[in-house]
């Protein structure tokens, strides 16, 4: 057996011996289990609840009876975000974020009933997931057990003596690094079940499971890595244990925590307040397509009136009241589209400020590369914003072409005592309507969208190596 594996065995061999030491790896692997199963158990329960009510919605919205097209209008829709199988490991933001929106005309809802809004306190302190339990629990495994593995060797004054008996310094740290790299994968294999536990699952894609799981053992190599550096380039064991626990709070818990707020403070988001006030300010200058003497609707009176070549609404073969409500809705579709885009554009310069942490924080790389795996960051639920808006777009105006083409413009206005009835059309007019479904990215979307992340984590890999190679070379010269 060469140098290296002898003294890998024999460091592995006193971690075994170690007590304390077993036990917090165990407990780990156990955390690491209990996280991947209550976490695939609530998101299968908050799976089949969105698609109950999904189902339910689309039922209420079908069973309405012969009615006249605008009052479906308003009637509107509930939809529902569905979750990616991936979601058990790294829920994302989608606690955070609604998952449900009522589409209506006229109006444009953001998404609500995320689950912090209505759920325990509890929740508000993160779940305890297979991605928190890698990305913060194990780093702090791998400080406790390996803080020590060369430190110790110079306090003890052993590290002379492996020298000059014919061990080289690469051997030493190599087998420094080989037992606590042991140690590195026997905690992540839970997530690696957990992770062919979701393979097996309807919609789960290969290649962003491959980016986690390489994210995931990249970001731990890193921390065996960091660990054995500090522990080689201080004199005492004390020191590598105070060193490592500030790097594992300055990147693991101070800089996820401050880069989301140091990015909202420079690149302000506008509250809904503000936003739904801009909105409905413009619309007063857009015009409204529900009174016919408004400037813009009444040139849009005269260009229709000139397409068909009559002088009249009245004589129009179609009922010019649908036309309005497809103009005016066309116009108020556009505002609002103009709005999301600028906030979209935020958030944008914001999720850049946050990666850019990433140079500071390997723990901000990881969880970037984890919710884009997992398609539950913010571009997945801005993808869901933008289906969900373009769903209801379609809904009303089709809604809106009924009246003008299935309701007569004489009856329309009309307001005798059976005016009302006529009209009203039939039901299956929006039980035609097809239902609202989500159409999810692919697998190679969301790989794409984790490689910038990935990249970051193994570049700190690979400077840790470096700066590795820079202290093995000065080991045991002073």
């Amino acid at each position: 057996m060469s140098a290296a594996g002898l003294i890998a065995r024999d460091e592995l061999r006193l971690m075994t011996r170690n007590r304390v030491a077993a036990v917090a790896l165990i407990l780990l692997v156990v955390l690491t289990l209990v996280a991947s199963l209550t976490a695939w158990g609530h998101q299968r329960a908050i799976a089949d609840t969105r698609a109950r009510q999904q189902s339910e919605a689309a039922a209420a919205f079908n069973a309405q009876p012969d009615r006249h097209p605008h009052r479906m209008v308003h009637y509107g829709q509930f939809i529902y975000r569905p979750l990616g199988p991936l979601a058990a490991f790294d829920p994302g933001v989608d606690a955070f974020t609604g998952n449900s929106m009522f589409l209506e005309g006229h109006r444009q809802n953001t998404a609500n009933f995320g689950d912090v809004q209505q759920s325990s306190m509890l929740v508000r302190f993160g779940q305890l997931t297979p991605a928190f339990v890698l990305q913060a629990v194990a780093p702090l495994l791998l400080i406790f057990l390996g803080f020590g593995v060369v430190a110790r060797e110079r306090e003890r004054g052993t590290l002379r003596p492996l020298l000059v008996g014919g061990a080289s310094r690469a051997s030493i740290v190599g087998g420094k690094l080989a037992a606590l790299g042991a140690v590195a994968g026997v905690a992540g294999v839970p997530a690696v079940i957990a992770l062919m536990l979701i393979a097996g699952q309807p919609g789960a894609h290969a290649l962003p499971m491959l980016v986690i799981a390489g994210g995931y053992f990249t970001y731990l190599a890193l921390w065996t890595v960091l660990v054995v550096l500090v522990s080689a380039a201080v004199k005492r064991s004390r020191d590598a244990l105070l060193v490592l626990l500030a790097l594992w709070s300055v990147t693991v818990v101070l800089v996820p925590r401050v880069a989301p707020d140091l990015a909202g403070a420079a690149v302000p988001l506008a509250n809904r307040i503000d936003t739904d006030i801009a909105i409905a300010r413009d619309l007063r200058r857009a015009g409204d397509s529900h009174n016919p003497d408004d400037p813009t609707f009444a040139a849009f009176k005269r260009r229709t009136l000139a397409r068909y070549g009559v002088e009249r609404v009245e004589d129009l073969p179609v009922n010019y009241k649908g036309l309005l409500a497809v103009e005016g809705e066309r116009i108020t579709s556009g505002l609002f589209d103009r709005y999301a885009a600028a906030g979209f554009a935020a958030q944008e310069r914001q999720g850049a400020l946050v990666a850019a942490a990433g140079l500071l924080s390997p723990a901000v790389a990881l969880r970037d590369l984890s919710m884009a795996a997992a398609g539950t960051d913010n571009a997945g639920h801005r993808r869901f914003l933008e289906q969900a808006e373009r769903y209801r777009y379609m809904l009303v105006q089709r809604l809106n072409r009924l009246q003008a083409d299935s309701v007569r413009y004489a009856d329309d206005t009309a307001k005798d005592a059976g005016a009302d009835r006529r009209k009203r059309i039939d039901a299956g007019h929006w039980q035609a309507i097809p239902p609202f479904t989500f159409d999810a990215p692919t697998g190679a979307t969301l790989a794409a969208a984790a490689l910038p992340g990935l990249a970051m984590v193994a570049a700190w890999l690979m400077a840790a190596l470096g700066g590795l190679a820079l202290v093995t070379r000065r080991l045991g010269a002073r």
